[in-house]
């Protein structure tokens, strides 16, 4: 096709003819010009375009540019409010005379784009909205400070899709339930780097009017679900109901009301020996579905269902097996999805990898969702292993943030490329991201650097360098030129790289255990503190004096937050050392004659149970205000309650140092260190 044909297509008149040939001659130039790719030419795009190139010394004013496009019809109102919010953020100011701005239907893939910036404008191609929408995300990506303000450079950019589906998978249902501006917040944002699905992990959040009863207070209700898939489509993404059908029913189950359904008492599993289970259910997916009809895809869960078999349903299983018992709740419950516009049925896939021979029982338009997250090598033979039954699926990484103070992205970053590559290399149907929250106090807005990671790697064709994307991720996430964002996430990954190998294998774990336990004796000698530390306070030291970033401001402050619980876990077992230390050192002098040593040893031990006291509260403010930003108040007294109880262990602590001392004026004599705590054990 011309390109008078493609500008015909686009309605455009003369003048777009003429301009549109003129900015077509421009990107011709630079790609002719520069093939470098986008990192070598000072553009920090995240996704990394399939094709950049850029005209050296060319640029054009973005104030002009916001002024054109802010007149264009054709661009959709939700693109136009996305690159207002990050070019408003950045400085950006509607300036100037506008420029030339099409926008032109093309023959191209589905979402696929074309975008020339030249000196006389902007043009951007698509065969459809969504390639209109990414067009215009990479085009606010590109704005950049110059000698005469915010600037585009001239470039061209041909992009599209390597997956076609680039779905976030958020658990609402363990502790933290965004409210609806922070789930507004997440749908904005995905689509923002071309994500185009979100999909919120429900057990027993969902306020079902047939069954409100298990839902927390401050459930999601059905309006929400249908004002949250309306917001969703408004920026191409599609809202993915996500319901646990069968395992993972603990919160149901503990209602004496819906106890008789439970395969073990008040347990995890709803058992299938009782019809009752089946009528929840379908209940609880009907109510969904009338809030977000016509799903492309309806996620049924069923993972985990190491009950079964155990308890009600020991007969059924004993006599048919676990694997066709399992297998009816599939097919009868993704039969029923797809029969009431639930779109095609999506499952996890670890239970029925047990039985695959028993996959030509299930109906054919199931999608399984393929999660492993363990570090390995090559995760083809998963994928295999489902193509060869016959089904789609999507890859489904782990963003490795459960149980964590900050997620361990040195090993998330390498499972998702891997991972990630290999399904692109299978032709997948596309990418399931997973956060998950297991210890209920993790938090969304520090998962973002794992969860756009594994977007780029679902949207480009190739593999996505981590170094390349450490390098981009600061411009492009948080909208800042200072480099050292990206030191802070680095230095983030590196303190959980020095956890590797504890006692507790989460941070999360360590954090809350109490340096004092028998099991972690060795936890001061095995782990490098100094180094944790060090790393840490070098985030504090630039978090606490570095102007908020433009964009994405509290995700620095959790990262701030993150740093200073890292520094305050090591702090906490070097002061169990110390104290038992300084303690020991006062002992060894409680002679009578050396008074000024005893008093200064027990002063400073119980000193030092003082500084972990003050160091918790200073901290529990700082997850309030992260908890606050993101998530609704239901579960937040949980979470701040161990901040609470902590303090109040060290100011226990503290005391018996206290009592101690006057002990000793009494008496002239010192219990032993784990006496005068009441019995602790030698760390």
């Amino acid at each position: 096709m011309s390109e008078c044909e493609r500008l015909r297509l686009g309605g455009g008149a003369f003048f777009a003819r003429i301009a549109g040939l003129v900015l077509l001659s421009i990107g011709m130039q630079a790609v002719e010009l520069s093939r470098a790719g986008a990192a070598e030419t000072g553009l920090h795009l995240v996704p990394r375009p399939a094709s950049v190139g850029v005209t050296p010394g060319c640029g054009i004013p973005a104030g002009a540019v916001w002024r054109a496009w802010r007149a264009e019809p054709a661009l959709a109102p939700e693109a136009r409010e996305l690159v207002a919010e990050r070019w408003g953020a950045q400085g950006v100011v509607p300036s100037g005379t506008p420029v030339a701005f099409r926008m032109v239907r093309a023959p191209l893939s589905a979402e696929a784009y074309r975008l020339r910036v030249g000196a006389d404008g902007v043009r951007i191609e698509s065969v459809d909205a969504a390639g209109a929408f990414y067009a215009a995300m990479t085009l606010a990506q590109l704005a950049r400070p110059g000698a005469h303000g915010w600037e585009l450079p001239c470039v061209a950019i041909d992009d599209a899709p390597a997956l076609r589906w680039r779905v976030l998978s958020d658990d609402v249902s363990r502790g933290p339930l965004p409210t609806m501006r922070y789930f507004k917040e997440r749908i904005r944002t995905i689509a923002a780097f071309k994500m185009n699905g979100y999909s919120p992990y429900m057990e027993h959040v969902f306020v079902d009017p047939k069954h409100p009863l298990p839902a927390p207070l401050d459930g999601i209700t059905e309006g929400q679900l249908r004002e949250l898939d309306a917001y969703a489509r408004r920026y191409h993404v599609a809202f993915i109901p996500e319901q646990q059908t069968f395992a993972h029913m603990h919160n149901t189950l503990r209602w004496e009301q819906y106890a008789p359904l439970a395969e073990l008492p008040h347990g995890y599993l709803l058992s299938p020996a009782v019809s009752g289970s089946e009528a929840y259910v379908r209940d609880l997916i009907l109510d969904e579905l009338r809030a977000v009809p016509h799903p492309p895809f309806f996620h049924i869960g069923s993972d985990e269902p190491s009950d079964l078999g155990r308890g009600l349903s020991k007969a059924l299983v004993d006599e048919r097996g676990e694997g066709p018992v399992y297998t009816q709740h599939v097919v009868e419950t993704a039969n029923f999805v797809s029969a009431h516009g639930g779109g095609r049925p999506m499952i996890w896939d670890d239970a029925l990898a047990r039985h695959p021979e028993l996959f030509g029982a299930l109906p054919k338009d199931l999608v399984f969702v393929n999660w492993h997250y363990g570090a390995e090598k090559s995760y083809l033979p998963y994928i295999e292993r489902i193509a060869k039954g016959g089904f789609a699926q999507m890859v489904a990484p782990g963003a490795l943030n459960w149980n964590e103070i900050y997620p361990d992205i040195d090993q998330a970053v390498a499972n998702i490329g891997t991972f990630v590559d290999e399904g692109k290399g299978a032709h997948v149907l596309g990418l399931f991201q997973t956060v998950w929250h297991d210890d209920g106090e993790t938090l969304y807005e520090a998962t973002w650097y794992p969860v756009l990671y594994a977007g780029a790697s679902a949207w480009e064709r190739g593999h996505v360098d981590p170094a390349r994307f450490a390098a981009d991720f600061p411009a492009a996430f948080f909208g800042t030129t200072d480099g050292r964002y990206g030191a802070d996430l680095a230095a983030l990954g590196r303190m959980r790289t020095l956890l590797r190998g504890n006692p507790r294998e989460y941070g999360d774990y360590l954090f809350w255990s109490d340096p004092f336990d028998p099991d972690l004796a060795g936890v001061a000698k095995q782990l490098d503190l100094s180094a944790i530390r060090l790393a840490a306070e070098s985030v504090i030291e630039h978090l606490r004096l570095a102007p908020p970033p433009p964009l994405h401001a509290n995700a620095a402050a959790v990262m701030h937050l993150a740093a200073r619980r890292y520094d305050l876990l090591a702090r906490r077992f070097q002061i169990a050392s110390e104290a038992r230390g300084y303690y020991d050192d006062a002992r060894a002098n409680a002679d009578g004659k050396h008074d000024n040593l005893v008093y200064r040893g027990l002063f400073v031990s119980k000193y030092l149970f003082w500084e972990e006291r003050d160091a918790l509260l200073e901290v529990a403010p700082l997850v309030r205000a992260a908890w606050d930003y993101e998530s609704r108040p239901g579960h937040e007294a949980a979470v701040l309650e161990r901040y609470h109880l902590a303090a109040g262990r060290a100011i226990e602590r503290a005391d018996r140092i206290q009592n101690a001392t006057y002990g000793y004026t009494e008496r002239k004599t010192l219990p032993s260190f784990d006496e005068a705590l009441g019995g602790a054990a030698a760390p």
